[in-house]
């Protein structure tokens, strides 16, 4: 891979990147660190891209594996203090949120937010994918390996989650007024 390869593909896509890594790990220096195992990976694995999806998707495809590597990582870590880590509902989970983070964040925003912590690992990653990073259905299946009806299936049940959450929330909040 010579240099100017790599300096388009940064250009083109590390803020893309780096704001996907951010809604996963949900901290802005965890997500820098992860985002530079983005690019270390790229350099390394570049010459085995044979073009069959796009740059982005496969930019995102390996974003998407450092995320799960570093969750991966922390939970053996973690194993060793807990008795039990459920990897369905606990995968992409990570810490709170900044202080500062949360006082850049709209009250709407951080109600999705809260919302999003209920859906699945798998559900987190689809909705991040199709409607924070407003990649669509195909690039989303090719980036997770999953056919096209299975990231419909699941979008469609994390949206349906999401509503019920922020319902809730409005219904707890219309009891307070």
């Amino acid at each position: 891979m010579n240099d100017s390869v790599f300096h388009r593909l940064y250009d083109a896509y590390h803020q893309d990147v780096f704001q996907f890594l951010i809604y996963l790990v949900k901290n802005r220096l965890l997500a820098e660190d992860l985002s530079h195992e983005v690019y270390v990976r790229v350099l390394r694995s570049y010459d085995q891209f044979t073009g069959k999806s796009s740059e982005k998707t496969w930019l995102f495809a390996i974003a998407k594996n450092v995320a799960i590597d570093h969750f991966r990582k922390q939970a053996v870590r973690q194993k060793h203090s807990l008795d039990y880590f459920d990897w369905e509902t606990e995968q992409l989970r990570s810490s709170t949120p900044s202080p500062e983070d949360t006082l850049l964040l709209s009250d709407e925003f951080q109600q999705l937010e809260a919302a999003l912590e209920n859906c699945t690992g798998d559900q987190k990653m689809v909705i991040v994918m199709r409607f924070f990073q407003e990649l669509s259905i195909s690039e989303t299946a090719q980036i997770l390996d999953w056919t096209e009806a299975k990231v419909k299936t699941t979008q469609f049940r994390a949206i349906k989650v999401l509503r019920e959450q922020l319902q809730h929330e409005r219904e707890k909040e219309a009891k307070w007024q």
